[in-house]
C-alpha cells in the first residue's frame, strides 16, 4: 500500500511523524481528504478532529488551529495544539469547558477581544471532548 509521510509539529514539538496511508484534516474549507500522490496544496486548519490512517489502524486528534502543506511526499501540519484521542482526559476537558462557558456569560459585550479568545479557548475543550468520546465509542 502506498504511504505519505506526515508530521506533526506543535510549539511544544513533534505530536506525531511517520508513514501513512491517509490524513482527514479540518481544513478551513471543511474536511480534506489527503492520499498519497495528491498535487501539493497548502491549507489553513480549523480547530477540529485531524484523522490518519497508520500501520492500517485510524488515529484520532484534536487539533486547534495552524496550516497544513502537502507536497508529492510528505504532509506537515503545524497545529497550535494537537492531541492524541486516547491521551485526553475527557472528565477534564468537560470541567475545563464548564469554567469557561461560566466566565463567557460574565463578560461585558463592550469587551469583544476577551470574548473572541474565551470562545476559541472553549471551542478547542469542546473539540477535545468530542474527539475522546468519538474514540471512546470506537
Amino acid at each position: 500500500m502506498k504511504t505519505i509521510h506526515l508530521d506533526i509539529v506543535t510549539p511544544d514539538g513533534s505530536a506525531f511523524s511517520g508513514d501513512v496511508e491517509s490524513v482527514v484534516i479540518p481544513a478551513w474549507e471543511g474536511q480534506m481528504g489527503i492520499l498519497p500522490g495528491r498535487e501539493p496544496i497548502i491549507a489553513v486548519l480549523n480547530a477540529g478532529e485531524l484523522r490518519y490512517r497508520h500501520d492500517g489502524k485510524e488515529e484520532l486528534m484534536a487539533v486547534s488551529g495552524g496550516f497544513a502543506q502537502v507536497d508529492h511526499k510528505k504532509i506537515v501540519v503545524l497545529a497550535e495544539t494537537a492531541e492524541l484521542a486516547r491521551q485526553i482526559d475527557e472528565a477534564r476537558a468537560k470541567a475545563k469547558a464548564e469554567e469557561k462557558q461560566q466566565a463567557l456569560k460574565g463578560v461585558s459585550q463592550v469587551d469583544e477581544g476577551s470574548i473572541v479568545a474565551m470562545q476559541a479557548s472553549l471551542l478547542k475543550e469542546l473539540i477535545r471532548i468530542k474527539v475522546a468520546e468519538k474514540y471512546r465509542k470506537g
